[in-house]
């Protein structure tokens, strides 16, 4: 056998384990194919024969390649995906079985919904939950099953997961944006997609040492570690050379992806050590974000066959830097348009402005929102934190955009690099540099040539929310725009007028400069623009009224399914800082405490035998009567988190058990560590229960 038969090229093996159009051009009749496609573009239901049809031609294609039993692949309200395997095995008499697979099981399934977060859309005892086929995402086969993506719904039809919000927000969001094209005169764009590429940040430890941290295990993060002697401070790991181990890693994983049709195209080394990231190509929001959760996941498999663990907590480690997800979004029509191209003529820089002051108007707006997105527990460690952007939502656009819009909204001429000038109107309008600027890595949501990038996301989130707001946000701001330029008389006078408004009304939430300073915090403020510092000062937004009004309206959510949303997510959060504080305790009950007590007794016991001889023992006595006082006072902080706990779990109301829990046990649980942290300083390698960050950090 070749090397080359050995080793096929990714071209040869990337997306073999997809039920792709290649797949379904080869496998199908033409004209159920046909009806497929109409489908997969438009959203046209399958007819049930047609569905049968599919059904068949997945399963010969799945059994094929290995699988033996079929799920359906869906994204509840736990963050993560589900799925409850079926074979495909049917009896067939006489002890044998033939292998079945219907188009009514293709596309509906059953899955037990009773113990799935619902925030009080359904009690316990009603089960029931349906999947439903998203056919806009491919199927695929994982761990010989052929994973069927699907939404999932109550009994009474209301929204128990994060994919069908996401696919109405599409839809709206191409709605709203033809009917803008439509006034620029293009009538050959049909469809208008969100697309996404989410670069996802990790980090890598070893097993043996993660195995050791119980709480690494139980909540993904270290409650307890003194600072290495070295971090991050040398900017040595940063696209430095990648580890051989963690190479292999990278390898299988990129191999795994590309097999599952996942556009996987970069990987380096991250700021922190032990810190990794890998992005991908854009494709459209779904598929986006089925890809992403598929990422989370083989990234967590193919970590433990290398010996290593794969942390997606967004803050791991204090005093290093933590993990984000960059949520790259932009907006792109089947005609072949990036709709936030600057474009090569004024006509199309004029389309351009439209959508980019849509998105300007929006963002200010509905700024909440998009900080809500991006609220968590773990994510609060790190917005804000001089290594993520500020909680405070601002749009960063650039000095040649905004040279435009100052001169668009003032009315005044503007000279590009070439010194020649632009009247600012609606037929003349100068070519932008696409990288005209540096990006700024301290705003949160950053324009970057043809995309907005929104850094606030958590490493371990899923990004449907944060794009299912994003897009149902623009669509309200183009409904807007196209509600007063379709009953212009004079489209191009009405569109300056109302650009220049938007601008005028909305020019505070553009920030270009540094997002980490303090003057930076002081200007929002007096600009009006929210500093939600944290998950508990966020959320409640997500029930502000025009909120639900705008969701409404578009038929993403209703009111109920926000209100499950934000009781979930409240919960989750309280649920969250519990485990962590009673993780603290039990780590400080069963091995802390019980470590820096005998360590004190060893030096007591050395300074006593020292005395009894003669010698000097002052310095076992100075570091005896340090333990002592640490292990007090870690003592008492022990005993006052514990209160804290005890308090905030008699509170019944959602959100203000929420905010015991941020304001009383996240400060109580700062405290203990801040002792405990102390004792491992003092305490010796031998005696300390705890591997230490730096073999943590650099042990890989």
């Amino acid at each position: 056998m070749s090397e080359q038969a050995k080793h096929p090229s990714v071209s040869e093996y990337f997306g073999c384990n997809v039920f792709n159009d290649t797949v379904m051009r080869e496998r199908l009749p033409k004209d159920i194919y046909k009806s497929v496609m109409k489908t997969k573009q438009f959203g046209i239901a399958l007819e049930s024969d047609v569905a049968d049809v599919v059904a068949n031609a997945m399963k010969d294609w799945a059994v094929e390649k290995g699988a033996t039993h079929y799920t359906h692949w869906f994204q509840p309200m736990t963050g993560i995906t589900a799925e409850k395997h079926d074979a495909f095995i049917t009896p067939a008499g006489d002890g044998k079985v033939i292998l079945d697979f219907s188009g009514k099981e293709l596309i509906k399934g059953e899955p037990d919904a009773s113990s799935f977060p619902s925030g009080g859309l359904r009690a316990t005892f009603e089960a029931r939950g349906y999947t439903a086929w998203d056919p806009t995402s491919n199927a695929f086969i994982k761990d010989n099953t052929l994973c069927i993506p699907t939404a999932f719904c109550s009994y009474t039809g209301q929204i128990l997961d994060k994919k069908t919000p996401l696919l109405r927000s599409m839809e709206v969001v191409n709605e709203q944006a033809l009917r803008i094209l439509r006034l620029f005169g293009n009538t050959t764009a049909t469809r208008v997609y969100t697309t996404v590429g989410p670069e996802q940040e990790y980090f890598l430890v070893d097993k043996k040492t993660y195995d050791q941290r119980e709480d690494l295990i139980l909540t993904g993060r270290t409650l307890f570690g003194a600072m290495s002697p070295k971090g991050q401070e040398m900017e040595d790991h940063y696209f430095g050379n990648i580890k051989q181990r963690v190479s292999d890693f990278m390898k299988e994983l990129d191999s795994e992806l590309w097999k599952l049709g996942i556009y996987a195209k970069t990987k380096h080394n991250e700021v922190a050590p032990a810190q990794h990231e890998l992005a991908p190509i854009f494709t459209t929001s779904n598929i986006a974000a089925d890809h992403n959760q598929l990422t989370m996941e083989l990234m967590k498999k193919i970590a433990l066959k290398h010996g290593l663990v794969c942390l997606l907590h967004e803050k791991p480690f204090a005093g290093v830097n933590g993990s984000g997800k960059h949520n790259n979004w932009s907006i792109s029509s089947n005609d072949g348009q990036n709709l936030l191209d600057p474009g090569d003529t004024p006509l199309h820089n004029m389309q351009f402005l439209t959508f980019l002051c849509a998105i300007i108007k929006g963002v200010h707006e509905y700024a909440p929102l998009l900080r809500l997105s991006a609220a968590s527990a773990g994510n609060d460690h790190r917005l804000g934190a001089n290594e993520a952007p500020p909680a405070v939502v601002s749009i960063f656009i650039g000095d040649d955009l905004q040279k435009v819009l100052d001169a668009l909204e003032n009315g005044t001429n503007m000279k590009t690099d070439k010194d020649l000038e632009f009247v600012i109107g609606v037929d003349a309008l100068p070519n932008f540099r696409k990288d005209a600027t540096d990006r700024n890595r301290t705003s949160p949501f950053a324009f970057t040539g043809n995309k907005f990038e929104f850094r606030m996301l958590g490493s371990a989130d899923s990004i449907s929310c944060t794009n299912t707001i994003m897009n149902t946000i623009v669509a309200q701001e183009l409904c807007e725009f196209a509600d007063k330029l379709e009953k212009a008389d004079d489209f191009d006078k009405a569109l300056k007028e109302l650009l220049i408004q938007t601008i005028k009304e909305h020019k505070a939430i553009i920030f270009n400069g540094n997002g980490y300073s303090d003057e930076w915090l002081q200007e929002a403020e007096r600009r009006g623009l929210p500093n939600l510092v944290s998950t508990v000062d966020a959320l409640p937004h997500y029930m502000d009224p025009k909120n639900i009004a705008m969701f409404e309206k578009f038929h993403v959510y209703t009111q109920e399914e926000i209100a499950s949303r934000t009781e979930i997510l409240l919960e989750n959060y309280s649920k969250v800082i519990n485990i962590e504080a009673m993780t603290m305790l039990d780590m400080t009950k069963k091995k802390l405490l019980p470590a820096a007590m005998k360590y004190g007794k060893k030096i007591c016991d050395t300074a006593i035998a020292k005395k009894e001889l003669g010698l000097d023992a002052s310095a076992e006595t100075k570091l005896a009567a340090d333990l002592d006082s640490n292990t007090a006072k870690m003592y008492e902080a022990m005993q006052a988190l514990e209160t804290k706990v005890n308090a905030a779990k008699e509170i019944t109301d959602v959100l203000e058990c929420a905010k015991a829990y941020r304001n009383q046990v996240f400060s109580a649980m700062g405290d203990l560590r801040s002792y405990a942290d102390q004792l491992e300083l003092l305490v010796s390698a031998e005696d300390w229960p705890l591997p230490p960050y730096s073999e943590l950090l650099f042990n890989v």
